[in-house]
């Protein structure tokens, strides 16, 4: 059965943990001269974690949150910040 309410989508207080990794693991990236936007679009679309770099333990890290937390993190703090 189909429903046309609008579900909600909420993840709750972690959105400070995903910008804490989101942000070590790009920095990581950077220091190792990879592109980490390049880099963290293709973990977020492919799941690979191969795309994340070990360094500083960014491989690591990214895995212990949902990609979907990781999406959400990044689509919030777009919105807010491009009203």
């Amino acid at each position: 059965m189909v429903s046309d309410e609008t579900m909600m989508f909420q993840f709750g207080k972690d959105e400070n943990k995903a910008e804490k990794v989101i942000l070590s693991a790009c920095n990581a990236m950077k220091e190792k001269g990879y592109n980490s936007v390049n880099q963290l679009v293709g973990y977020l679309l492919s799941g690979d974690p191969s795309y994340i770099t070990s360094h500083k333990d960014a491989r690591i890290n990214i895995r212990t949150l949902d990609r979907d937390m990781l999406l959400e993190e990044l689509v919030r703090f777009y919105l807010e910040n491009h009203k």
